[in-house]
């Protein structure tokens, strides 16, 4: 599970379960007096409108840790998890207006209205499944709920950060020194030797440097001959370092080494 793919969103939603747990030991009744039944006095109204809605925020979070989609009988998780949290709310706000149902013959038609248990539940399933349904929708709900670590300063093209993957451990050489190669006698303390000529390497653009980014939502990384089948994908809360720009696309290298070109570039989040 990637705990770093949840988002705002998805906290709003687990905050509200707990709420809505709590809720289920308070009172049903607004009742003077001590004796007020809670939500687990009644096993219609514990299971339809408070598990129902706790097991509709799990459902919802889990669908989105999971690396990859899980269905049950053609729905998405997340999408029962919805569902679930929608008549959570329609069996608390009825459940508000009528408190006493089956419990009204108990207190001979008087006036009582609903008590703590209800209201806060009703608030809970309400913020519940509002957040449920407007997360996808909202682009302030869909940010990382975790904040993604901030990487290590970018290293010049085609170098690698000491210690960083594909760092081989040994010494860098010298500038102007081939590697491995000893100074040569009678050359003055200090001087440099001129550099030995190296083929040409491509570099980016002038007016470009590498950086570190993270994605919002999982982004497929494509090949750099142009192909459309993707060769690996990125996922929120992981920094990839930015290499090159082509246009509005960037090439991107993962950990183990891969390039590649993403295509969908809004709303990086640059380290």
């Amino acid at each position: 599970m990637n705990i770093r793919s949840l988002t705002r969103g998805d906290g709003a939603v687990i905050g509200a379960a707990v709420l809505l747990f709590v809720a289920s030991f308070l009172d049903t009744f607004d009742k003077s007096g001590s004796g007020a039944p809670n939500a687990w006095d009644n096993l219609g109204l514990v299971m339809s409108m408070y598990v129902g809605g706790i097991a509709g925020a799990v459902l919802i979070v889990l669908a989105r840790a999971l690396p990859q989609p899980f269905k049950f009988v053609g729905l998405d998780l997340g999408q029962i998890g919805v569902g679930l949290t929608v008549f959570s709310v329609w069996t608390a706000f009825w459940s508000t207006i009528d408190p006493l149902g089956a419990f009204s013959d108990q207190f001979n038609g008087a006036d009582i209205g609903a008590g703590s248990g209800l209201i806060l539940g009703l608030i809970a399933t309400l913020v519940l499944a509002a957040a449920a349904i407007a997360t996808p929708l909202v682009p302030a709900l869909q940010a990382a709920l975790v904040p993604a670590p901030k990487p290590p300063a970018p290293q010049p093209y085609g170098a690698q950060p000491p210690g960083g993957y594909g760092y081989p451990g040994a010494a860098a050489p010298q500038p102007g020194q081939p590697y491995g190669a000893q100074p040569q006698p009678g050359q003055p303390y200090g001087q440099q030797q001129p550099p030995a000529a190296a083929p040409q390497q491509p570099q980016p653009a002038a007016d470009f440097s590498p950086f570190w980014f993270a994605v919002p939502v999982a982004r497929p990384l494509f090949a750099e001959d142009g192909s459309t089948a993707p060769i690996a994908e990125l996922a929120p809360g992981t920094w990839y370092l930015a290499v090159e720009q082509r246009g509005v696309a960037l090439v991107a290298q993962t950990q183990d080494g891969r390039r590649g070109v993403l295509q969908d570039t809004s709303g990086i989040q640059r380290g």
